[in-house]
């Protein structure tokens, strides 16, 4: 839990160029990459109790992620169950 509070001020950066930003301050960007659109989603996240990292974003819509390390790198799986490895 501690390696999660460690979070902020850090950025991953996925296979498809999509970047996630979590600020010192609580706040949350994700930014899609330039296939994509190229566009930015901006929120709060917060770690709660059972690890999950759950973001509110501005449009209204929440989500709760798990970040775990497989095969010697970050994975993010989200409520839903799709996997997206960081580079």
């Amino acid at each position: 839990m501690e390696e999660l509070h460690a979070l902020a001020g850090r950025s991953f950066v996925f296979f498809d160029d999509g970047t996630s930003f979590y600020g010192e301050d609580g706040a949350y960007a994700y930014t899609y990459g330039v296939d994509n659109g190229a566009g930015t989603s901006w929120g709060t996240y917060r770690v709660v109790g059972d690890g999950s990292i759950c973001v509110d974003f501005v449009n209204g819509t929440a989500r709760c992620d798990m970040l775990v390390r497989a095969a010697g790198r970050v994975v993010v799986i989200t409520e839903t169950g799709d996997r997206f490895p960081v580079r």
